[in-house]
């Protein structure tokens, strides 16, 4: 099994960057794909990028493409969310996720692990 946490949120104007931080222990996280998703008050829980186990491939929702970059330190057992030219939209509940398909999902059902989340908010 492996265990995940969140850091790196906080509060940032916007236009301003913010980097987010998969920490895992437990088993390797080299053995998952990871995926952050994140959950606005008042609103389902949206997929935001996916990275699988080797770091050679990822995706990003619309919403993220451009501004966001996920990446994976497989020695460290860490990814990360960088994330820029951040807008008051991208306030949210960010959550990292493991699934140990090694395939790039967008759907929460595929993710077996998940991390407690890290506040973001991005006044405007």
């Amino acid at each position: 099994q492996v265990q995940l946490v969140e850091s790196g949120g906080g509060l940032v104007q916007a236009g301003g960057s913010l980097r987010l931080s998969c920490a895992a222990s437990g088993r390797a996280l080299s053995s998952y794909s990871v995926g952050w998703f994140r959950q606005a008050p008042g609103k389902e829980r949206e997929f935001v990028a996916a990275i699988m186990w080797s770091g050679s491939r990822s995706y990003y929702a619309d919403s993220a493409k451009g501004r966001f970059t996920i990446s994976r330190d497989n020695a460290k057992r860490t990814v990360y969310l960088q994330m820029n030219s951040l807008l008051p939209e991208d306030t949210a509940v960010y959550y990292c996720a493991a699934d140990d398909s090694n395939r790039l999902e967008v759907r929460e059902v595929a993710y077996d692990r998940w991390g407690q989340g890290t506040q973001v908010t991005v006044s405007s």
